[in-house]
């Protein structure tokens, strides 16, 4: 992740949580007080978004002491502890809960993603995100696809062109919605066009798309679709393809698979902050 975005975003999160002060952890603790807290894994999964627990403490406190265990991208077992943090004991109550907040969803998606690429079972098939996050938390969710092993498809709709239906509808067809995109854009921009039927395929590849997307099609459609396309266009498959019926997709000989439930659909990964008697200077 960009540090500077990271930080910008941890600020603005913390500011949100906090507001003014804490009050809880401000009128019971002196400001000298000091504890450890310790952050447990309670249930196995891929670990992701581990450097925020570094700079969020870091940003309300300096001083704070953080022992990071592992990296993202690491599985670990249930009940393990992860990462320890010793400093101030309202710094560790005040940024507890912005960071399990962040820590639990990203492990969340990173661990679905390496469920997905195992149930596939296909290195020739990449597993990928899509824009569907929470305002605010894409580039969160996006790093944690590729903790998970995942790839990301267009961050945003500025680094991409993506013409679906509804663009095809107000256009007319596949070929002048991909003609009157290629006449402005720059050489390094790709065009990808989601298509639903062989026909629309075929004049996808006839307009000069860099990429077709196949969108809800099943695994047999997909096959016949992928051998209408040349090897120098890339393909893509998506649109109700779940972890349940992903294993059918192998072998289609389709390139990627993007899956919103990645991010739109998060189960968080259950981590906990366990903390010891503090103690004064």
């Amino acid at each position: 992740m960009n540090s500077i975005k990271l930080k910008n975003a941890l600020e603005e999160f913390l500011n949100e949580d906090i507001g003014d002060q804490d009050l809880t952890s401000d009128s019971i603790f002196p400001k000298n007080q000091l504890g450890k807290g310790v952050f447990i894994l309670k249930e196995a999964g891929v670990l992701s978004g581990l450097s925020i627990i570094k700079e969020a403490y870091h940003l309300l406190d300096p001083e704070m002491e953080i022992k990071l265990y592992f990296n993202d991208g690491d599985k670990v077992a249930a009940q393990t502890a992860i990462a320890e943090v010793y400093g101030s004991v309202r710094s560790i109550l005040t940024g507890e809960r912005v960071i399990l907040n962040l820590l639990q969803r990203m492990s969340g998606i990173a661990t679905v993603t390496n469920h997905c690429i195992e149930a596939l079972n296909d290195t020739s098939i990449s597993i990928c995100d899509t824009r569907k996050t929470l305002p605010g938390l894409r580039m969160f969710d996006k790093y944690a696809v590729t903790s998970g092993g995942g790839k990301n498809h267009r961050n945003g709709l500025y680094d991409g062109v993506m013409i679906k239906d509804n663009h095809i509808s107000y256009c007319g067809s596949i070929t002048e919605a991909v003609e009157k995109a290629r006449a402005v854009l720059g050489h390094m921009v790709k065009i990808e066009v989601e298509t639903e039927n062989k026909k629309e395929v075929l004049e996808a590849v006839g307009a000069g798309a860099d990429v077709i997307m196949f969108d809800n099609r099943n695994p047999e459609e997909v096959r016949e679709y992928v051998e209408l396309v040349p090897d120098s266009i890339i393909t893509e498959a998506s649109g109700g393809i779940t972890l349940s019926n992903l294993a059918a997709y192998a072998n289609t000989g389709v390139q990627y698979i993007s899956l919103g439930a990645l991010t739109h659909s998060v189960q968080a990964l259950d981590i906990s902050l366990q903390v010891n008697e503090g103690s004064k200077k």
